[in-house]
């Protein structure tokens, strides 16, 4: 599966209720994978401290994938430990995102 059908899968609409700490996005499970057909909600919620702590992201969709845990959160190295405060949700995140679920079959 291409990361390009992914990032234009996934659609981060931006504050929910006016609050700027608590996000949501939408993913529509790209036609040529097991996702098919499907509607993704994912939050991301960024702390009080950012950019200088990651935010959390997690599916609120349940989904089985090997990179996204039971409760939803995504196992993505720049969410946690390569995090940096140069990145961005747009760019980085989007495509970190992307990346990590793209490698399924």
């Amino acid at each position: 599966m291409n990361v390009t059908f992914w990032m234009l899968a996934l659609s981060i609409t931006g504050p929910v209720a006016e609050d700027m700490f608590h996000w949501q996005a939408t993913i529509m499970g790209p036609s040529d994978s097991p996702y098919a057909g499907g509607v993704f909600l994912v939050t991301i919620h960024f702390p009080p401290d950012y950019p200088f702590k990651p935010p959390k992201v997690a599916f609120r969709t349940k989904v089985f994938h090997p990179n996204i845990n039971s409760n939803g959160s995504i196992c993505l190295d720049i969410l946690k430990e390569q995090w940096s405060p140069a990145l961005t949700i747009s760019k980085n995140i989007k495509m970190g995102i992307c990346t990590s679920i793209s490698h399924i079959r």
